[in-house]
């Protein structure tokens, strides 16, 4: 028992290193989420600079998790640091396709397999939102172009079935992501019609207003 306060006080100091650490992986973590919605944000703007700046600031604070929390696993693998880290990857993969730019890779972030595609499913998200939202100003091309790499993420999740135990819950993100896109699909194809009723609209007014104007 002479060893009990040696060890004891071993202990305390392996929690006094590891409550610091996990502080301050708290700390970055909300600000890298923080950097992370500002990029998105940015993009949807097309603030071009303002978003690249942000993911610059996110990717620092990404690679200064990986190494400070090297030596805590069980820091690196918490909910609120990889729930950051998924929001890197996010904001990389939706500034990627919103700007047609090559598609990152997991390897290019620093980021584990799981953790990307789970920031690949909820990009299908902030597509959406594009989609609808280049809808309003007419750009059907365009919003079709996202509906399509909308399909594309989805195609390739469905095909990640594997336990949750190894994707950590993504089998839930991608049932979500089905529900986006058929409900992106059902508003395209609405605002496709409404395009042609009101062209077919406008062609036949002209007609009766004017019956030598026919096509």
């Amino acid at each position: 028992m002479d060893q009990l306060e040696t060890i004891a006080s071993q202990i305390r100091e392996s929690f006094d290193a590891l409550t610091a650490a996990r502080d301050k992986a708290l700390a970055q973590t909300r600000t890298l989420t923080r950097h992370c919605a500002h990029a998105i944000r940015a993009v949807h703007r097309q603030e071009h600079e303002n978003a690249a700046q942000e993911i610059r600031a996110a990717k620092e604070i990404a690679d200064s998790l990986r190494v400070e929390l090297q030596d805590y696993p069980s820091l690196y693998w918490a909910g609120y640091t990889q729930d950051a880290l998924k929001e890197y990857a996010e904001a990389n993969i939706v500034a990627a396709l919103v700007d047609h730019g090559n598609l990152p890779t997991p390897k290019e972030l620093g980021l584990e397999d799981a953790t990307y595609l789970k920031g690949l499913a909820e990009a299908a998200g902030e597509l959406r939102r594009r989609c609808l939202d280049i809808l309003r100003s007419g750009r059907v091309e365009e919003a079709e172009r996202q509906l399509q790499y909308m399909d594309e993420i989805y195609a390739v999740l469905v095909t990640m079935d594997y336990p949750d135990a190894v994707t950590y819950g993504l089998r839930r993100l991608t049932d979500i992501t089905r529900g986006i896109l058929e409900r992106t699909r059902g508003d395209l194809t609405m605002s496709l019609r409404q395009d042609r009723l009101e062209a077919s609209l406008r062609r036949f007014e002209s007609e009766i207003l004017d019956p030598g104007n026919k096509e």
